[in-house]
């Protein structure tokens, strides 16, 4: 009996979560640019949460296929399915001249195609570490939030 109230109980708090129009907003602050790369802090509701690296950020309208970072703005985020990836992963949509935006895990820019790669370190200047782990993370706190009802949007400055 208890356990079913229990049941019920959540069941009615999770609706109700689910119909609120909150947004989990995601900061992306490009701190470091290199020849090939663009390292940056990753901040959810204004928390710090992890290092990004990018392919190299390039003048707007310039676009070298799997070597530039995507332009600046700010991006809607799904939770949906990577046949590439073949599992739920961040996907930023309607980003200008590139499909596909992914946020996932890598260390390098040679990990990436204009995805952003999360890491917990950064060795080397233009290498991010423990980035699975940070991906774990990311992806727990971003799948709770979609499964909630709530937006995402990633802002990238």
């Amino acid at each position: 009996m208890i356990k079913d109230l229990l049941k019920l109980l959540m069941d009615f708090v999770l609706s109700v979560l689910r119909k609120s129009k909150n947004v989990r907003k995601l900061k992306l602050i490009r701190k470091k640019f290199f020849e090939k790369s663009t390292l940056g802090e990753l901040f959810i509701d204004d928390k710090f949460e992890c290092y990004t690296l990018e392919d190299k950020v390039r003048p707007p309208g310039e676009k070298v296929p799997g070597e530039t970072a995507i332009p600046a703005g700010i991006y809607k985020v799904v939770i949906d399915y990577s046949d590439r990836f073949h599992r739920l992963m961040p996907h930023l949509l309607d980003v200008p001249m590139f499909t596909g935006i992914r946020i996932h895990s890598g260390n390098t820019n040679q990990d990436t195609e204009g995805c952003i790669l999360v890491g917990t370190t950064i060795v080397n200047g233009d290498f991010v570490g423990n980035s699975r782990i940070a991906y774990d993370q990311l992806f727990t706190k971003l799948k709770v939030a979609s499964d909630l009802g709530e937006g995402i949007e990633i802002t990238i400055i």
